[in-house]
Formats: C-alpha cells, sequence, structure tokens
C-alpha cells in the first residue's frame, strides 16, 4: 500500500484544491454571478456531455488499464496502444456525422421543456469528445504509474478556466453564448495538454499488427461502454431528466446540492487512480492473497474518511446555505441522500475495480445496464411526484440496489468482502460522532461556526481513530508527520 498512499495523497491534495476551486464557483461564483437559467443551462450541457462521453471513449481508458500489463514484449504492447488510440474513432465519427445530420431533431429532444438548450447540441458533442479522448490519454500514464499530473489537469484545469469565465462574464466582457463555447475550448485545450504529456511519458511508435487477443479486447471494450455509460448514467441521469421535467433554473439548485454532496467522493477519486492498475496487476498475476488485502485496506481508508466528510457536510449544512443566496438553500434532503450514497460507493473500496479487470466483468455490466434503466425508471415515477427531492431518492435508490449487487457478486466469485471488524468500529464511532454534534451550535458568523464544529469533531474523530488503532494505513500516515498522534 505505499505506492497507494503516496500517490493516493498527493491526488487526494490535487483532487481537493480542485473540488474547493469548485466550491468557489459552484456556491459563490455561479449562484452570484450567473442568472440561475443560464447555471441550469451550463449544467445540463456539461450532463448530456458527460453521458455522452463513455460511448465515444468506446470503453478503451478501462481496456488501457485492464490488458496493458498482460503484455510481455514490447513489440506486442506497442501494437495494442496504438489501436487503443484509434478506436474510439469508431464511434466519434459516426455519432458527429448524426449529429450534423440531425442537429434539429436532437435539439428539439433536448429542449423539450426549456428551449433554451436547442442551440447547443455541438457544443454537447465536442465536449463529450474532448473528455473522452483526456480519459484515453490520462489512462495512458496511469499505466506508467503516472497519476497526479492527470488527476491535476481532471480536476483543476478546467475549473480554473470556469473562474475565469465568470468573472469576465461579472463585468460583461462576455455573454452566456461566448462563455458555453469558451468552456468547449478549455476541454478541448485540455485534452491536448494531456496527450502532449502522455506521449511525454512513452511516445508511441504506431504498430498495426493485430494483437493476438484482439477479439478479447474488442468485446471487453464493447461491454465496457456498456458500464461506463451505466456509472455515468446513475451519476448524470438525475440532471438530464430535471431538464425534462422542470424549469432549467431547478437544475441549478439541483446542482449546487449535488456538489456539497459529491465532496465526499473525493478520496475515493483520489485513491482509484493508482488502485485501479494495481487490481488489474493482481488480477492478471492470480495473486488473490494481495487482491484481498488491497480489497479490505481499500475499503476501510474510504470509509473512515468519507465517513467523516458525510457528518462534516450534513452537521454544518444550514450553516453553508447561509452564506449563499436563499433560492438555492432548500437541498438539505438531496445533500443527505447523495452523500449517503458516496459513502456507501467509499465502503466497497476498490470493488469496480475487481470487477471491470475481472472475467466476470460481462455479467455485471450487463446487470449494470437493467439498473441504469431503474435509475431512469425511478426518476421518471419521483421527479414528476417529489420534484428535486425525488431526483435524489432515485439515485440514491438505484446506487444502493447497484452496489449491493457489486458486493455479492463479488463475495459469490472472489469469496472476500471488503469489511472487517475495524469497519464495524468505524461505523460506530461515526454513529456516536453524528449524534453527539448533531446537538452542538454555535451562534457566530456561518463560517466560524462551520470552522469551530469541524475543527472539533476533526481533533476528536482522528484522536479515536488512532486511539483504538482503527486503520494502520491512516495511523502509520499520520505519525510520519506528528509523534503526538503516535500511541
Amino acid at each position: 500500500m505505499g505506492l497507494v498512499l503516496k500517490q493516493s495523497f498527493k491526488n487526494l491534495v490535487v483532487t481537493y484544491i480542485g473540488f474547493a476551486i469548485g466550491a468557489i464557483n459552484t456556491l459563490f461564483l455561479y449562484t452570484n454571478f450567473m442568472s440561475d437559467e443560464n447555471y441550469g443551462l451550463v449544467q445540463v450541457v456539461l450532463s448530456v456531455s458527460m453521458v455522452l462521453m463513455p460511448f465515444l471513449a468506446f470503453g478503451v481508458p478501462n481496456t488501457l488499464v485492464k490488458f496493458y500489463s498482460s503484455f510481455n514484449h514490447k513489440k506486442e504492447q506497442e501494437g495494442f496502444l496504438t489501436w487503443m488510440l484509434f478506436l474510439p474513432l469508431v464511434l466519434i465519427v459516426p455519432i458527429a456525422l448524426l449529429s450534423y445530420a440531425s442537429n434539429e431533431f436532437i435539439g428539439g429532444f433536448l429542449a423539450k421543456k426549456n428551449p433554451i438548450v436547442k442551440d447547443y447540441v455541438w457544443q454537447i458533442f465536442l465536449i463529450g469528445m474532448a473528455m473522452a479522448y483526456f480519459e484515453v490519454f490520462y489512462a495512458w500514464v496511469r499505466i506508467q504509474m503516472k497519476s497526479v499530473f492527470g488527476n491535476f489537469m481532471k480536476e483543476i484545469f478546467c475549473r480554473v478556466g470556469q473562474t475565469v469565465l465568470l468573472v469576465l462574464l461579472l463585468f460583461e466582457y462576455i455573454g452566456i453564448d461566448f462563455f458555453i463555447n469558451a468552456l468547449v475550448g478549455f476541454y478541448l485545450l485540455r485534452t491536448v495538454i494531456m496527450k502532449l504529456y502522455a506521449y511525454k511519458l512513452h511516445m508511441p511508435k504506431l504498430n498495426f499488427s493485430v494483437p493476438k487477443n484482439m477479439t478479447a479486447i474488442l468485446k471487453y471494450s464493447v461491454l465496457i461502454i456498456l458500464g461506463g455509460s451505466t456509472a455515468i448514467v446513475l451519476m448524470e441521469v438525475d440532471k438530464v431528466m430535471l431538464n425534462h421535467f422542470l424549469e432549467i433554473e431547478n437544475v441549478a439548485y439541483y446542482g449546487v446540492a449535488g456538489f456539497i454532496a459529491i465532496t465526499i467522493a473525493v478520496p475515493s477519486r483520489a485513491m482509484h487512480q493508482i488502485t485501479y492498475p494495481l487490481t488489474a496487476e493482481y488480477i492478471n498475476k492470480k495473486d488473490n492473497s494481495a487482491l484481498k488485502d488491497l480489497y479490505q485496506r481499500s475499503s476501510l481508508t474510504l470509509f473512515i474518511v468519507s465517513g467523516i466528510l458525510f457528518l462534516l457536510i450534513v452537521l454544518n449544512l444550514n450553516d453553508l446555505y447561509e452564506m449563499i443566496p436563499k433560492v438555492y438553500s432548500g437541498g438539505v434532503l438531496i445533500v443527505f441522500w447523495i452523500g449517503l450514497a458516496k459513502v456507501y460507493d467509499a465502503l466497497l473500496g476498490n470493488n469496480n475495480a475487481i470487477l471491470y479487470n475481472s472475467d466476470y466483468y460481462r455479467s455485471i455490466l450487463f446487470l449494470g445496464v437493467l439498473l441504469a434503466l431503474l435509475a431512469i425508471g425511478f426518476n421518471l415515477w419521483l421527479i414528476p411526484e417529489y420534484g428535486l427531492n425525488g431526483a435524489a431518492v432515485a439515485s440514491f435508490s438505484a446506487f444502493f440496489i447497484y452496489n449491493t449487487l457489486k458486493l455479492f457478486y463479488v463475495k459469490a466469485k472472489f469469496k472476500m468482502i471488503p469489511f472487517t471488524r475495524d469497519t464495524g468500529k468505524a461505523m460506530f464511532l461515526l454513529i456516536v460522532l453524528g449524534v453527539l454534534f448533531y446537538y452542538v451550535e454555535f451562534s457566530f458568523h456561518p463560517l466560524i461556526n462551520i470552522a469551530l464544529k469541524s475543527m472539533l469533531m476533526i481533533f476528536l474523530y482522528v484522536f479515536l481513530v488512532l486511539r483504538f488503532k482503527i486503520s494502520k494505513d491512516i495511523q502509520n500516515v499520520l505519525s510520519k508527520y506528528s509523534t503526538f498522534w503516535t500511541f
């Protein structure tokens, strides 16, 4: 876990800087510098692009990680990498032609409830394509066990771009059309920079010799399109469907609450950048002992961190909402349900990596497609009935069912679960801490209230986690920085 923790810590720092910039953008700049209707438009454009992205990527990012370590000879690796560079074009080219030929129809479908969306079909396609090839080049560097710069580009680059554009919008140097077109430019530029960095680490030598396992590679890529689509649909379908049922400003309100909640997923995103290729390596080498150890330790570490983040967010939510425009402050239940789903995600550790890199990926990917359909069904039912809160409950329900089935599937096929006795200790500690601080309130400025309560909770939580030796990994990391925490 040394390499995992070292790069995960760097990724964690980078990701949190990105989320801090995102928080400034989401909670303060977008909500004050842009009308809620235009903010909802930006949310819809980005969400639809995200849903499109896994199709345009053709499953290549996951395929790169799964198969690269299985090639032992340089020539085979170069042939494999060459095919991975061109494979996304199989879907990018026809989807681009379809978008051109059916621009009016697609625009009309997206703008059924909100006409403002109709003129942004090409922007959606270009952002989706840029996201797809960015992920390809990001996977390219991850298989070289270099993930930090890619994580910087993923989490920080476009958020800084949005900050600049929002300031220009405030001073009326640009309008909403220029804003969205410039946003497209930032995503395209990010992909070009990522490509240059990937080629610096490993310059491809074009070799179109077909890998001997090309059939297996193509089957996996096609199925991963379904799997990647499932994950994205479960995350983004609520905002896309809100655009079809409610006025577009509601997408902005939901997006703010959703951003607050997904902060809980930052540690998972940081750790998965390095645990994913390690999981693929252990599975290719059939090292089940190392795989089980990684599964349980990643689960415990992520649960400990995400659990306290969930409490910090939920217990400080009222103070947080006092600092942003009142129209955005009705998302308490949205934050709770989406946040709970993210904690469950973290509790499963590298479960996804195990499934996607094993021989059992076919079954779980088809199951994922069924559950994506279930998520759409939940949204169709709950959004008209309960509005924004209905969308949050729909997302939680879909994630809960999906994650529970994946948990039992890994147990059945690999004879391992992510939970240990320490998982129970961490859960008990979180429940006690939540009950205790639910009643702790301060009467100062909201920012001071948040800071005071958060510092008290973190201090007590870290002290107890280390005192009762719940996680050796966390104890080892913190002991390097302070002898105070060593027991």
